[in-house]
C-alpha cells in the first residue's frame, strides 16, 4: 500500500517537473537588441504595466521624489540622450528617468518596461554628468535587456520544479538550493551585460566610458571592507566589473 502511494506520488511529481520544462522551453526567445536567448512569458506591453503600477511604491520607499527641479533635469537629459543615441530608442519601452529623494542609500534602479531611478545619495556622489551617463546607462541595459521579466520567469520555473520534487521524492530543499543559486549566478550575469551596453550606450552618446569606472570606484568605497563576497551576492564584485567594462571599452571603441 505504502509502495502504491509513493509511486503516485512520484508520478504527479514527474508529471510536474515535465510540466515545468515544457512550460520554459515553449518560453525561448531570442531577445533582438542582445541577440541572447531568454526565457521569457511575458509580452513588453505587460513589462510596461509592471513598471507603471510599481514606481509609485518604489518611489515612495525612497522618500519619494526628490524636489529639487534643476537635477531632475540633468537626470532626464542624460537619460534621454543615451535613449536617442542608442538601440534603446528601437525598444517598445518608454523610459522615464526619476531621482529619488532618499539621501542614504547608495542605489539606482530599473523596473521593468522603462521606469529608471537613480537615489539622491548615489547622485550626490557622483562627479560628472558622464558618471551619472554611466549608471543610466547601466540601468537602461536592464530594461533593454528584459532582465527582469526573465528573473520572474525563471524563478516560477524553478518553484514548479521544487513543488514537483517534494510531491515526487521528498527533495524540495535540495533543488530550491540549486535554483537559487542558478538565479543568483543568472543575476550577476545580468549586470554585466548591462555594464557591457552600458558602455556602449554612452560611446554612442558621446560621454567618456572610463567613467564609468570611476561609478564602481565610487560603489566599492560605499560597500567598504566588508562587502560581502561575490558568490553571495547578486552582483559581481566591483574589481571584476572594472575588468569587464574595460574590456567592453577596448571593444566598443573598435567599433566603427
Amino acid at each position: 500500500m505504502r509502495s502504491n502511494k509513493f509511486k503516485i506520488r512520484l508520478l504527479i511529481g514527474i508529471a510536474i517537473v515535465a510540466f515545468a520544462f515544457i512550460k520554459r522551453c515553449s518560453s525561448k526567445e531570442t531577445n533582438p537588441f542582445t541577440g541572447r536567448v531568454q526565457t521569457i512569458n511575458m509580452t513588453s506591453d505587460q513589462e510596461i504595466a509592471i513598471g507603471l503600477q510599481s514606481a509609485p511604491q518604489m518611489a515612495q520607499q525612497h522618500g519619494g521624489l526628490h524636489p529639487n527641479e534643476s537635477y531632475q533635469a540633468l537626470v532626464d537629459n542624460v537619460g534621454n540622450k543615451l535613449v536617442s543615441n542608442s538601440i534603446a530608442n528601437q525598444t517598445p519601452y518608454q523610459y522615464e528617468f526619476h531621482l529619488l529623494a532618499d539621501p542614504n542609500t547608495i542605489n539606482a534602479f530599473a523596473l521593468p518596461g522603462g521606469q529608471i531611478f537613480i537615489t539622491y545619495a548615489l547622485f550626490s556622489k557622483l562627479e560628472n554628468e558622464d558618471q551619472l551617463a554611466g549608471v543610466l546607462g547601466h540601468e537602461i541595459g536592464h530594461v533593454l535587456g528584459r532582465h527582469s521579466a526573465e528573473r520572474i520567469a525563471e524563478s516560477e520555473f524553478w518553484s514548479t520544479v521544487t513543488t514537483g520534487a517534494s510531491v515526487g521524492a521528498d527533495m524540495g530543499g535540495l533543488v530550491s538550493g540549486i535554483g537559487q543559486q542558478t538565479l543568483l549566478t543568472n543575476g550577476r550575469g545580468d549586470e554585466l551585460e548591462s555594464d557591457d551596453l552600458g558602455v556602449k550606450f554612452m560611446i554612442k552618446a558621446g560621454y567618456n566610458p572610463e567613467e564609468m569606472i570611476g561609478v564602481m570606484e565610487i560603489l566599492k568605497a560605499a560597500a567598504g571592507p566588508n562587502r560581502v563576497p561575490e558568490f553571495q551576492s547578486t552582483h559581481p564584485d566591483p574589481d571584476n566589473r572594472i575588468e569587464k567594462i574595460r574590456e567592453a571599452i577596448t571593444k566598443y571603441k573598435k567599433t566603427p
